[in-house]
């Protein structure tokens, strides 16, 4: 009998491409995400055209190494000079909706926010992916969060639909918007066992669980882990989050 079908997806704030040696390397981050064996990555704080990155398409860079397709949506834009998120996949997608979060960015971090959701043709089928990254501010994180559960977005998805949710929330577990997204869907950490806070930032010192994956009702977690390799240590402020997922058993009536 041949096993059954799973998808392996991660979610992986790169810190703009600089690591820790305060090196900026697009190749570096590529070497991350190949050696973590999956299929499709969301990525956050990816610089496109900023002279502070010699004008590199990072997204592009990446994806180009792996011999992946991806989709970068700028959540800033300054010029040509533009700042967001993107997916890169091994896997063919459709692009559904790519859109800036609402809410009003604090004083001291005064960056807009964005959303990307695609459609991936996976061995489980057709998924639909929502990559984020969400404020630093509670109310403006509250209300993404509700916007992103909204009818536009996640609202729309049937439960018997596979879908996930990741990216970086800027949400520890027991913050309001965390809350507000438990509610609707499910924290693949939740769901494994033996459970474990799956600490992903700071990469010198793991304290931190802001980096989240939720799945819905058609998915569960065969797996999951945090990429500590050396390498993952030093390419961003942040370790990828990993999971293997596969479709849910319906039940019994």
């Amino acid at each position: 009998m041949s096993p059954a079908p799973v998808l392996r997806a991660a979610t992986y704030n790169v810190h703009g491409c600089v690591g820790m040696d305060r090196q900026r390397s697009e190749s570096r981050i590529a070497e991350v995400i190949a050696s973590m064996s999956v299929d499709v990555v969301g990525l956050q704080e990816l610089d496109a055209r900023r002279s502070r990155s010699a004008r590199a398409d990072q997204a592009a860079l990446i994806a180009e190494q792996l011999g992946w397709k991806h989709h970068f949506h700028p959540a800033m834009q300054n010029g040509d000079e533009q700042y967001g998120d993107a997916i890169v996949s091994r896997l063919p997608f459709t692009v559904k909706r790519a859109e800036q979060l609402p809410g009003i960015a604090p004083w001291y971090c005064r960056e807009t926010r964005g959303a990307l959701w695609l459609e991936v043709e996976t061995a489980l089928g057709p998924v639909q992916l929502i990559n984020t990254h969400l404020g630093l501010g509670r109310s403006e994180r509250v209300l993404q969060a509700q916007w992103l559960l909204g009818e536009d977005w996640l609202g729309s998805i049937a439960r018997d639909v596979p879908a996930l949710l990741l990216g970086d929330f800027n949400s520890v577990r027991t913050s309001p918007a965390y809350r507000i997204f438990a509610r609707a869907l499910r924290d693949v950490r939740s769901l494994v066992a033996p459970q474990s806070a799956f600490r992903t930032y700071p990469t010198r010192l793991p304290s931190l669980a802001v980096d989240h994956i939720f799945v819905n009702d058609a998915l569960h977690p065969t797996d999951l882990q945090v990429h500590r390799s050396p390498l993952a240590r030093v390419a961003s402020d942040h370790y990828p989050l990993v999971a293997e997922l596969a479709r849910k058993v319906p039940e019994p009536p």
